[in-house]
């Protein structure tokens, strides 16, 4: 058959190190097109709910403030870890198109992980921002100042994408020798440093390293957040008090969940499920990068008083 031919051409190919060839999900190629349905409706959402969130933040002089300049950095975020996957996902679905080259496989790759853990870092300046408005509200401003914000998203940009150089160095270092077919739906750091000849047991160390290290670190620095925050509101003198300050922090800790349980979910399906058949392992691996991409920007409009109100004026306008 014309599919099972072009992935048999790929393995000749394997003498090239400059061309991979992605499967899309296995096992489900017949159905690739069915599939493609879902994962449009969801690029879509996340398309028009992050760049709402951004025209609302951008035009609403009110909203102009240390909290929603953090949900904007997340709306960017979300933005391009949704260009990044899926175009060349829709592409493999749509039109068969599983061609890609080794550089530009480097540079999606770079992005999705980078980024990934770029979203991580927005979630703790956002549990940093909850922090401070709830525990040191009559300092607030004094401390989130923009210029303080500005380093914040430098450093939150910076991290991720300096620790992971050295990886992707490593990673064009190899040589492919193997068959170049990636039976994934995008380049995933896994699954093609499994292609590579020689000895590649730095490679997966440095790579979980860096997933441990960087979620581990947000995680904690999230959850001591959360602490101090549950303290103080703990002692509120009235339950109305409690509920209205807590309330402040209910959208993000759902982008928390939102971020957070995929990736767990898909860590140990991945490492610990090997009775799990591999097009689940695909399902789910790519469904942590479109998910909270389409999620996040629902959430904050829904559960954010001040977003919500603008939004239904802004359709309202669009109506007229």
């Amino acid at each position: 058959m014309p599919q099972q031919d072009n992935l048999s051409d790929s393995n000749s190919a394997g003498s090239d190190p400059s061309v991979f060839f992605l499967t899309g999900i296995p096992g489900l190629e017949a159905i690739h097109r069915w599939i493609s349905i879902p994962f449009c409706s969801v690029f879509t959402v996340a398309l028009l709910g992050n760049c709402t969130i951004l025209y609302v933040l951008k035009t609403e002089p009110s909203l102009h403030k240390p909290m929603y300049y953090f949900l904007a950095m997340l709306a960017v975020v979300d933005l391009i870890l949704s260009t990044t996957i899926m175009p060349k996902l829709l592409s493999i679905f749509w039109f068969n198109s599983r061609e890609i080259s080794f550089n530009t496989c480097l540079v999606q790759m770079f992005f999705l992980h980078s980024f990934f853990n770029v979203e991580s870092g927005v979630l703790v300046a956002m549990a940093f921002d909850r922090y401070v408005a709830i525990c040191n509200p009559l300092r607030y401003t004094t401390i989130l100042t923009n210029s303080v914000i500005a380093i914040i998203g430098l450093v939150v940009l910076a991290r991720p994408v300096f620790i992971r150089i050295p990886m992707f160095i490593m990673l064009k270092r190899l040589s492919f020798c193997r068959s170049h077919v990636i039976a994934h739906c995008y380049c995933e750091h896994i699954a093609v440093v499994k292609l590579a000849c020689g000895n590649t047991t730095f490679n997966n160390i440095y790579g979980l390293f860096l997933t441990l290290f960087i979620v581990g670190q947000d995680l904690t620095f999230i959850t001591m957040s959360y602490v101090k925050i549950l303290k103080t509101v703990l002692s509120l003198a009235s339950k109305e008090e409690q509920l209205k300050a807590f309330g402040t922090c209910i959208s993000h800790l759902c982008a928390i969940l939102i971020v957070y349980t995929p990736m767990v979910l898909s860590s140990v399906v991945h490492r610990f499920g090997h009775l799990v058949a591999p097009h689940i392992h695909v399902l789910m691996g790519s469904f942590y990068f479109v998910f909270p991409p389409m999620m996040n920007p629902i959430v904050y409009g829904v559960k954010t008083k001040e977003i919500r109100s603008r939004v239904r004026l802004l359709f309202r306008r669009k109506n007229f």
